[in-house]
């Protein structure tokens, strides 16, 4: 399993507001996350419900001079963006990965993603396009919601020539699922099914998210112990990656659960 430690270069992210707008402190949390991630995920623009827009010039301003950096230290490093003019500089820089929360639906893109060597986390989300808005999904509905999804966007993408070994599915969390925590709640239970319906490798987003906050009953900056049960919780039911904020409690849990599951 790899992990993702989540950097986010904006000044309104629900879990970390601006602390790492400015380059020099996004470059130094990076370098940080990197002693425990496999990979370091950039975002210069929040997906949260409450979220300003950021043009694609200043989404770029923000992510070239980390990418830089990472890219100088060897570090392997994905993109979390929707939007096409992003993904396509973010090819040009050799990104190793493109995380999109609209799974990829700009057709025109295709054919640059299909001869790229990047690999693509294709995400769900009830709306479809855009950042995360507060809606109602009934639990029953979610799962055959997301089938659906996946089901046309990966007969998309495979037509022109993506290799399927380039893709990566992530069901969405919290306000992507839906406003009920429940609804999360049934998708990570039902993570095997996903898996074993796409056999494709699953990634996993649930760090501080409302979701588990509210579950728990704790603001975003106690949400750590909450978002590390449920990121378990997710390897155990075979997430293959896992984007996390704290790379480096969820590798010390990992690792005393391998020694326990010792024969």
């Amino acid at each position: 399993m790899k992990t993702f430690g989540i950097v986010n270069i904006t000044e309104d992210s629900f879990s970390d507001g601006g602390r790492y707008l400015l380059a020099d402190a996004a470059i130094a949390h990076a370098r940080e996350l990197s002693r425990n991630a496999d990979v370091i995920d950039l975002g210069a623009a929040s997906s949260n419900p409450d979220a300003k827009s950021v043009p694609p010039d200043v989404e770029i301003a923000r992510l070239a001079p980390v990418v830089e950096a990472l890219r100088k230290d060897g570090r392997s490093f994905s993109i979390d963006s929707y939007v096409p003019q992003v993904q396509r500089w973010a090819l040009a820089q050799g990104a190793d990965y493109l995380n999109d929360i609209q799974g990829f639906p700009d057709e025109a893109l295709y054919p640059e993603l299909a001869v790229s060597s990047a690999k693509l986390i294709v995400m769900h989300s009830v709306q479809e396009r855009g950042k995360a808005t507060r809606v109602d999904v009934p639990p029953s509905e979610i799962l055959d919601r997301i089938r659906r999804f996946f089901d046309a966007r990966l007969a998309a993408l495979t037509k022109v020539g993506v290799a399927c070994d380039k893709l990566i599915l992530d069901p969405g969390m919290g306000f992507f699922l839906g406003s009920d925590p429940e609804t999360s709640f049934t998708i990570l239970r039902a993570l095997t099914e996903l898996k074993r319906d796409f056999a494709l490798p699953v990634m996993v987003s649930v760090s501080r998210k409302s979701f588990l906050r509210k579950a728990a009953g704790v603001e975003a900056a106690d949400a750590g112990p909450a978002s590390l049960a449920a990121e378990l919780f997710a390897a155990l039911k075979g997430a293959d990656f896992i984007r996390t904020h704290d790379p480096k409690a969820l590798k010390g849990a990992l690792a005393i659960w391998e020694v326990l599951a010792r024969n």
